[in-house]
């Protein structure tokens, strides 16, 4: 949990009010996400692709209005922002991250200046957890073990996207958007938009 207050947004779906806290930290995500939200960029724009156990992902300006069956998620504001990694800041249910482009084309792991995603995630054992450390060159600490344990959420992710805010409020949302009924290509059957504002 982020102990140092930082804006709070509501994200009004659907599915019910998603209330997240930004970590003051991480200034330039932050920054730039709550930018955008007082240009209203967000407002009307869907979870285009849903993954039950593992996030639901927003933020394509091109998903407003778009008409089913549209190829979504390569569109954004026309920039990328700096990657910020922080080692306590780790994919744990209910966290919000930056999407990006993969390494082969973005070896710099920038994040996506709007696109982001809120993990769903599932509980992991300590043999996984020692296998993705292995893979990945981390090393958690015995509560953020613990954490993945029992409250769940993405580790393979850590280290890779940028992490800059939590659920406070809403997480049952969540799991209603995570288990909609999809295409083929993850975008829930009947769009899920959204109206993101500051609240403090």
């Amino acid at each position: 949990m982020n102990k140092d207050n930082g804006t709070k947004v509501k994200l009004e779906t659907t599915q019910g009010d998603i209330v997240i806290e930004l970590y003051k930290e991480m200034e330039i995500t932050s920054g730039n996400f709550e930018k955008l939200v007082k240009e209203g960029f967000y407002d009307g724009v869907i979870f285009h692709r849903v993954i039950d156990g593992f996030m639901i992902q927003g933020g394509d300006p091109n998903s407003r209005h778009a008409k089913p069956g549209t190829s979504l998620g390569s569109g954004g504001p026309g920039y990328t922002i700096p990657a910020e990694f922080v080692d306590t800041l780790i994919h744990l249910r209910g966290r919000l991250a930056a999407a990006r482009q993969g390494d082969r084309v973005n070896p710099q792991k920038k994040s996506s200046g709007s696109q982001f995603y809120i993990v769903h995630g599932r509980t992991f054992t300590d043999e996984e957890l020692n296998r993705i450390q292995a893979q990945n060159g981390l090393r958690y600490s015995p509560a953020q073990r613990e954490a993945y344990k029992t409250i769940g959420g993405a580790p393979f992710l850590d280290g890779n996207y940028t992490v800059f805010g939590e659920v406070i409020e809403g997480l049952e949302v969540i799991d209603e958007i995570a288990t909609v009924k999809k295409n083929n290509r993850d975008r829930p059957q009947e769009d899920v938009w959204m109206v993101v504002r500051l609240i403090n």
